[in-house]
């Protein structure tokens, strides 16, 4: 390695040389925290009784970033003033707009008549790229390590992501991005 290169690496780690991050205070927990609301949104994000922190921040922040509403259906597997919540979400959560619900029937309830409800499970036959999606449609995932039950797979169109591998599933948080994304693209968000 020349050895201007080698100083020139050197001089990245020095302290003095590093960037400066303004820390981020926030309220107690996500509930605390006056949110964005996303008007007309070309989709929304449903997870259903999500169990993992980290997940959920992570998509919160893909929502933040795609400006798609969050819907959290109850229980949820932690708190709301988890530190790997706030910490996956980073200081996007006050440009996510998460809508609760008590349950999957008052989800149903307060979401009548405002578009489909499309499922994702790794139980489910066809591909995800063989899904009709428009706009204002619900995207729909279940518990980490549950999935979907299997009444809501009976009521309502499931797809699945391909895995070629020896794995049980994907990640939440990556097969929500796969998803949310190729609808974007095939609803010309982008």
């Amino acid at each position: 390695m020349p050895l201007d290169l080698l100083r020139s690496t050197e001089a990245l780690l020095e302290p003095e040389r590093l960037p400066t991050y303004s820390v981020i205070v926030s309220p107690r927990d996500i509930t605390q925290i006056k949110h964005r609301t996303v008007e007309n949104p070309y989709l929304h994000i449903v997870l259903f009784q999500p169990e993992i922190p980290a997940n959920t921040g992570n998509i919160a922040r893909l929502c933040a970033a795609a400006e798609l509403p969050l819907h959290l259906i109850h229980p949820l597997g932690f708190r709301l003033d988890d530190k790997h919540l706030k910490r996956a979400g980073l200081d996007y959560w006050t440009e996510v707009d998460v809508r609760q619900h008590a349950s999957f029937d008052a989800f149903i309830e307060e979401n009548q008549n405002r578009g489909s409800i499309i499922g994702f499970s790794r139980h489910a036959a066809p591909l995800y790229t063989q899904a009709i999606v428009n706009y204002g449609d619900f995207l729909l995932f279940g518990p980490e390590t549950r999935g979907l039950p299997s009444k809501i797979m009976d009521a309502f169109p499931c797809y699945r992501v391909p895995m070629w591998g020896q794995v049980r599933s994907l990640n939440l948080s990556t097969t929500v991005g796969i998803v949310a994304y190729h609808y974007l693209h095939q609803l010309k968000r982008f």
